[in-house]
């Protein structure tokens, strides 16, 4: 196959050198650990292959040398006495108990075949669910092991898959592709690009990205383009160094965001400045989104948001008068119920004020591989698939996304309906600490499960509550891979520089699983072959791509006008009416609301005003820090003097009226739950009726068999598994507390 029409970029330098006593070696920070924005990296090994610096890579185009504490702190991270080093078994009846035994990866993967199998012939494949994390390189794997399985149950236990896949199911959807801003990462000179045009205005929408980059996407752009003079509008509960440095900074309500999206709409279509042409040519529904937003004018947004309604007009009117403006949203929009709505309703401010597809707009990422999709769907039995869960239940996910419904799975795992669950197969994940809303319910649902094989780089609590067998993955620093489908624009690879005991790659460890459940699905002897299969779009093998990376894919603008957005050829998008829909058929269809709409979030204050005068603060939780990746690193000694404890930000007038101090540890409770946790008191709150909390919280120094204090600590307790009507979006950042002291000795 001839090779794409992508670009690369000469390096001065080889991706393997020496320099002085040290090799070097050139590559892509990818998980594990989880983070998945693919930093470039040099990593150094001393002569006896032990990894011993991590600097930035200047010759990377998307990072130009810069990283964050995680990369820089590797060495310590791969070489930690705690990683998990060779496989381990337990018997079923010792489960929970620190009685683990070390085996072969043979008998290992014995143990994991038997099982599998042996539930797989008495239950159907469908009994064993495959679940893996944030990892974005590993979804690739483990949707082909569970597919070649026989399994359609693949995915998470994020109620709501409240992390991305609402904004991306969403924007399918209504427009057949997923959009991303354009800060000019598909070129090779970046800024400079002739035919890029910058923004005039950035929107930084429930997103920190300095901190917590989304796909393929660096913070630091956003600071290059405000020294270039782009403006911001930054929408945050809290005053973020980002929000402090905007033109505009809406201090909004968490929960509220399809509110002000709503009511901004109302000022740009009531204000009849948005884009006609755009809207007339390439819009659908307009005139219904137009009555709809009539609902939301500025002042009833301003008391539903807790923004001024100066500054909701304000915004508005920034917008529409940008040519182009951009969006980088984030988590927050996903971490609340009724996240497809709010999603539609921000994309619309950007669809009808023509900033789709255009320089310095909103564009569809060139993917090499559409992860959201998975890899290996053909290898699905076809009578399999109407038993994926969830998928009777909620229609949109049908929309390209092949995950099932963790919320779904957990009813039928507790309930056997429609059938019971016996397996699973836990890749890179902790639920118990990160993604699982009410963690008791995750553990006592899965703890039914005769057999449970993980997957991970250290002990955590979710093995030692729930697994049979664990098997010790690779970080990046120790195996070869490649990065090809979260939205770069670009293929990089991963290059392996040293080994750490008997650990394997998470690639290698599904190839030598797979070949024993479906050989012919994993024909191939080593995982670079695997990756050259993927890599056929580009016609480059992985050797290539190591010598010449980064590959950056052809990126053309204005493609709906052409043709090339849809599959017939014919101009447009991708859906039914070959139009974005601002009113959708597919919504429609699928017995939703086809317009966006706001719901209070429930609880909330204004829709359980009683309760919330027990629980009279609104809490958000989930913010990153700069130490670590969701539950990840709270072992590795200098990330974790960073960040010691698990953290509850205060306003300081508020905690003088409730009489507490900062660095004070205190219970934060609500109706589902409490959890320990230490009080920060800073202004940057700029509301003193919410309060925001770290989350994925659990202490490696901790009692084993207590799960490591999982259960004490956790925010999750405050959590309850509710998806949004569509099945996507659940109330991680949106809920309400009170704060109350310890008692003596607690």
């Amino acid at each position: 196959m001839e090779k794409s029409e992508g670009i690369t970029i000469p390096h001065e330098k080889p991706w393997r050198y020496e320099e002085g006593e040290y090799t070097v070696t050139r590559g892509s920070a990818w998980s594990g650990p989880g983070c998945h924005l693919g930093c470039g990296v040099l990593m150094y090994t001393d002569k006896d292959g032990k990894l011993v610096k991590v600097e930035g890579d200047p010759e990377n185009p998307m990072t130009e040398g810069r990283l964050c504490v995680r990369c820089l702190d590797m060495p310590e991270i791969v070489n930690h006495k705690d990683r998990l080093t060779y496989p381990m078994k337990r018997a079923r009846a010792d489960r929970g108990k620190n009685k683990w035994e070390r085996v072969s990866w043979d008998e290992a993967y014995d143990i994991v075949e038997r099982e599998f199998n042996a539930i797989k012939d008495e239950y159907g494949a469908e009994s064993v669910v495959f679940i893996h994390g944030t990892g974005r390189d590993i979804a690739p794997w483990q949707s082909r092991l569970c597919w070649s399985f026989g399994s359609p149950n693949y995915g998470n236990v994020l109620s709501g898959n409240a992390c991305y896949l609402p904004r991306v199911a969403g924007m399918a959807a209504t427009t057949g592709s997923f959009w991303i801003a354009d800060v000019a990462q598909h070129f090779p000179d970046r800024f400079d690009h002739e035919g890029w045009t910058m923004p005039e205005v950035m929107f930084v929408w429930g997103n920190n990205p300095l901190i917590a980059n989304s796909d393929g996407f660096f913070g630091h752009w956003v600071i290059d383009l405000m020294k270039r003079g782009m403006k911001t509008v930054v929408i945050d509960p809290r005053v973020t160094f980002l929000a402090a440095k905007a033109n505009l900074h809406l201090p909004i309500r968490p929960g509220t965001d399809a509110a002000l999206a709503l009511g901004m709409l109302n000022v740009i279509i009531n204000e009849e400045i948005y884009d006609k042409e755009f809207v007339d040519c390439w819009c659908y529904g307009f005139d219904e989104l137009k009555e709809r937003v009539q609902e939301y004018p500025a002042d009833r947004v301003a008391a539903i948001t807790w923004i001024p309604e100066d500054k909701i007009v304000r915004a508005a009117r920034m917008l529409a008068a940008a040519k182009p403006a951009t969006l980088q949203w984030g988590l927050a929009i996903d971490m609340t119920r009724e996240a497809i709505p709010a999603g539609q309703a921000i994309a619309a401010l950007f669809q009808i004020t023509g900033n789709i597809d255009c320089p310095g707009g909103l564009v569809p990422p060139a993917e090499i591989m559409a992860y959201s999709g998975g890899w290996g769907r053909d290898l699905l039995p076809p009578e399999q698939e109407p038993k994926r869960l969830g998928l009777d239940r909620y229609r949109l996910l049908q929309m390209g996304f092949k995950q099932s419904s963790p919320d779904v799975l957990i009813e039928t795992m507790e309930t056997g309906v429609p059938y019971e669950i016996h397996g699973a197969h836990f890749q890179t994940t902790n639920g118990i600490a990160c993604m699982g809303a009410d963690p008791h319910r995750v553990y006592n649902a899965f703890n039914k499960c005769d057999f449970i094989v993980s997957v991970d780089l250290f002990m955590t609590p979710t093995i030692m509550a729930l697994a049979d067998v664990v098997l010790p993955a690779a970080t990046f620093a120790e195996r070869n891979g490649i990065r090809v489908g979260d939205g770069p624009q670009r293929g990089e690879v991963i290059n392996k520089v040293t080994q750490i005991g008997e650990c394997k790659s998470d690639m290698q460890i599904n190839l030598e699983l797979g070949k024993r459940f479906n050989p012919e699905a994993w024909p191939w002897e080593k995982p670079e072959e695997m990756f050259t299969e993927l890599l056929k779009p580009t016609g480059y093998s992985w050797e290539e791509l190591r010598e010449e990376a980064p590959v950056y894919l052809p990126v053309e603008y204005y493609k709906y006008k052409t043709g090339k957005m849809r599959n017939d050829g014919q101009p447009g998008f991708q859906t039914a009416t070959g139009r974005i829909e601002l009113w959708s058929t597919f919504y429609n269809a699928a017995e939703l609301d086809p317009l966006p709409y706001f719901e209070e979030p429930d609880p909330g204050p204004g829709s359980t005003p009683e309760l919330f005068e027990q629980y009279p603060l609104v809490l958000t939780t989930g913010a990153r820090n700069w130490s670590y990746f969701h539950s990840e690193h709270r072992q590795i000694e200098r990330l974790r003097r960073m960040h010691p404890d698990p953290i509850v930000q205060v306003h300081p007038d508020k905690l003088a009226e409730l009489g507490m101090e900062d660095g004070e540890w205190v219970w934060i409770e609500n109706q589902n739950g409490r959890a320990k946790i230490r009080i920060e008191s800073t202004p940057i709150l700029t509301d003193p009726r919410i309060v925001a909390c770290d989350h994925a919280w659990w202490r490696p120094e901790g009692d084993p068999e207590k799960f490591f204090d999982v259960f004490e600590y956790n925010i999750n307790n405050l959590m309850v598994y509710s998806p949004g009507k569509s099945g996507f979006g659940s109330n991680y950042k949106t809920s309400i507390c009170r704060l109350y002291k310890l008692e003596d000795g607690e």
